[in-house]
C-alpha cells in the first residue's frame, strides 16, 4: 500500500465549482423495493449473515439511473436501511439532473463482499456487513445500510498509513477538480447535506472522500 507522509487537508479546491449543468431530454428512474428472492440468495452469506447487525427486513434495494463516464444513462443498484431508501431516490435524483458521474454501481456482492476488491474496481456500493477499518469488533455504518462509498478511486480513504484503495492515489490532491471527484459543498456534498447525512472528507485524523453516513462515521 502507497504510504503518505502527510495526508491531505479537507477537500477545498482552488478552483472555482463548475456551475451544474441541469440534463435535458433524458429521464431519471428510481424504485424502492423489499429484497426480492434472487437478490436474498445472492446477498445471504455474503454481505449479509445471521449476526448482522440488521436483519434483512430491515434492508431494501433501490435502483436509481445514474450518469456513467461516459456520459451515458445506467441503471444501478444499492441495498440500504429502509429508513434512508426513499432519501437515496431524492439523492441520486440530483445528481442525476446535475450530470454527476458514476462510474459503476453494482451490488458489493458482485465483488464477493470485499470492500477492497469493490473500492479497486471504482464501484459506489452501500450495505455491506462488515467491521469499521475491517477490524474486529466495531461494526462499520455500512454493516447497518447506513452509509454509502461513491467512486472509490476518484475519491480516496487516505490516513497516515497511506491510500485505499491504492489506485486512488493519482486523486489524493485535491487541489484540482477532475471527473467524478467529490469537494466540499459542492452538489454531492449538498445532495447528501439535505437529507441529513455527513461526508468523510471533512474528518479530522483521515480524509474518506468517498465516504457519507448518517451519523458521520
Amino acid at each position: 500500500m502507497l504510504l503518505l507522509a502527510e495526508p491531505t487537508a479537507v477537500a477545498r479546491p482552488t478552483d472555482a465549482p463548475a456551475a451544474p449543468q441541469v440534463r435535458r431530454g433524458a429521464t431519471y428512474r428510481s424504485e424502492v423495493l423489499w429484497i426480492p428472492p434472487h437478490i436474498r440468495e445472492l446477498i445471504r452469506g455474503s454481505s449479509w449473515r445471521p449476526g448482522c447487525p440488521v436483519g434483512l427486513r430491515d434492508l431494501r434495494l433501490v435502483r436509481v439511473t445514474h450518469v456513467g463516464f461516459d456520459g451515458e444513462d445506467h441503471t444501478g443498484r444499492l441495498v440500504v436501511h429502509r429508513r434512508w431508501a426513499h432519501a437515496f431516490e431524492r439523492v441520486f435524483r440530483r445528481l442525476y439532473r446535475v450530470g454527476f458521474p458514476i462510474r459503476k454501481m453494482r451490488l458489493v456482492d458482485r465483488y464477493g463482499a470485499d470492500d477492497m476488491r469493490s473500492m479497486h474496481a471504482d464501484n459506489t456500493s452501500a450495505f455491506n456487513c462488515r467491521y469499521r477499518d475491517g477490524v474486529c469488533c466495531s461494526w462499520s455504518m455500512h454493516a447497518y445500510g447506513k452509509a454509502i462509498d461513491i467512486n472509490p478511486v476518484e475519491n480516496p480513504y487516505v490516513g497516515s498509513w497511506g491510500v485505499s484503495p491504492p489506485n486512488g492515489a493519482p486523486f489524493v490532491d485535491r487541489s484540482r477538480r477532475r471527473k467524478g471527484m467529490i469537494f466540499f459543498h459542492d452538489e454531492v456534498w449538498w445532495a447528501f447535506h439535505a437529507v441529513g447525512w455527513e461526508w468523510g472528507g471533512t474528518w479530522s485524523s483521515a480524509q474518506d472522500y468517498q465516504h457519507f453516513s448518517h451519523n458521520g462515521r
